[in-house]
């Protein structure tokens, strides 16, 4: 089932993203000759009005077709004025940038309405693991207050449990790493229970999945139950470090360890359909994050990205006359090629992972 879901969801970002470019195009007055999800050859269409809707058998994509989207092409009398080219430029942009607004409007709406069940995760013991050394030692509920006689009472909760994770993870197993093997030396707590603060030694055991030793234990968390402006302003400050994230990523495309990050397709599906396997919430908030960084994507200013043509339109304003449609051709040459080169980064990466350590999805 998980694989049906995370295909329709990325159905739907597809479709989504279409219907921004669709709509606007229609209520600016062009002419759309075809709605399609994914690539031709078609397997399956039909024609209502002038519009021609159908799905393709090439599932990378999906793609309206506007009449006149080259400036050379012939058409009938009673259409060209309505042609792409035609058009003023401020329709043009409506009608490209309604693609990815789209995409940022589905992030933004999946994250608002995730904000109101959020709970901030604390620093006290939530669930503990049978059978971990957490479990002979500690009780839900506990207040971690130091380990190994650091507190860090300046970081962010979440900088704080991410350092108390590395603190445990600086005690190795003697020897080689070996899944459930149990660490040399011992993690020192110092939490609170009761009221009473206790100091307790744990030696933490290899978990070969993640790659790290660990005690055995989830933080707690507590509900947010924000309010609306609250809840919209999170949802933005998310957002843009998303954006922030994913603009550094291929920005530094050419730097080894930044270039393993990046996944494609495949890898977006996969970690989607796990992600599934956790929840609802888990699951949503990653098709958020998705068509976030669809859109984000798509507005770099290459073509045959929607930025590309929105950054032309750009240009032949400021210089008020079209640019030849032949210089338009030799920058998307080159465009085409970095997308090109995006696509194989992340799909060898996938590959990587698919086939060796996995996505991690925790």
């Amino acid at each position: 089932m998980s694989y049906v879901l995370a295909a329709a969801g990325f159905a739907a970002l597809i479709i989504l993203h279409e219907l921004g470019h669709f709509t606007a195009a229609k209520a600016v007055g062009m002419r759309v000759e075809r709605f399609y999800l994914f690539f031709p050859p078609a397997i399956a269409k039909f024609r209502r009005g002038e519009t021609e809707y159908g799905v393709g058998a090439i599932p990378l994509g999906g793609f309206v077709k506007i009449s006149g989207m080259n400036p050379d092409e012939e058409l009938p009398p009673e259409v060209a004025h309505r042609a792409y080219y035609r058009q003023p430029v401020w329709k043009r942009i409506v009608t490209i940038a309604a693609g990815p607004a789209m995409n940022l409007l589905i992030a933004f709406v999946l994250l608002f309405a995730l904000a109101f069940g959020a709970r901030q995760v604390n620093d006290t013991v939530g669930e503990i693991v049978a059978g971990s050394p957490a479990a002979a030692h500690l009780r839900t509920g506990d207040h971690i207050l130091a380990v190994d006689g650091k507190s860090f009472p300046d970081a962010s909760t979440n900088q704080r449990l991410a350092r108390f994770a590395r603190l445990v993870a600086d005690h190795k197993c003697p020897g080689k790493q070996t899944n459930g093997c149990r660490a040399k030396t011992p993690v020192r707590l110092r939490i609170e229970r009761g009221g009473q603060v206790r100091s307790l030694a744990i030696r933490p055991e290899y978990d070969a999945e993640i790659e790290r030793t660990r005690i055995g234990f989830s933080y707690g968390s507590r509900p947010l139950n924000p309010g609306v402006a609250e809840a919209a302003g999170d949802s933005a400050r998310f957002m843009w470090e998303v954006t922030s994230q994913t603009v550094g990523v291929i920005a530094r495309l050419f730097d080894p360890k930044e270039r393993k990050q990046l996944s494609g397709v495949v890898g977006g599906y996969e970690v989607t359909r796990q992600a599934i396997g956790f929840g609802a919430r888990e699951a949503l908030t990653l098709i958020a994050v998705v068509s976030l960084s669809l859109a984000v994507i798509n507005l770099f200013p290459f073509l045959p990205l929607d930025g590309g043509h929105i950054f032309w339109s750009l240009v032949e304003k400021v210089r008020g006359r079209p640019v030849p449609f032949s210089v338009m051709e030799r920058a998307g040459a080159i465009g085409f090629l970095l997308v090109m080169l995006l696509f194989a980064v992340g799909l060898s990466n996938d590959i990587g992972r698919l086939t060796g350590e996995g996505f991690n999805v925790r």
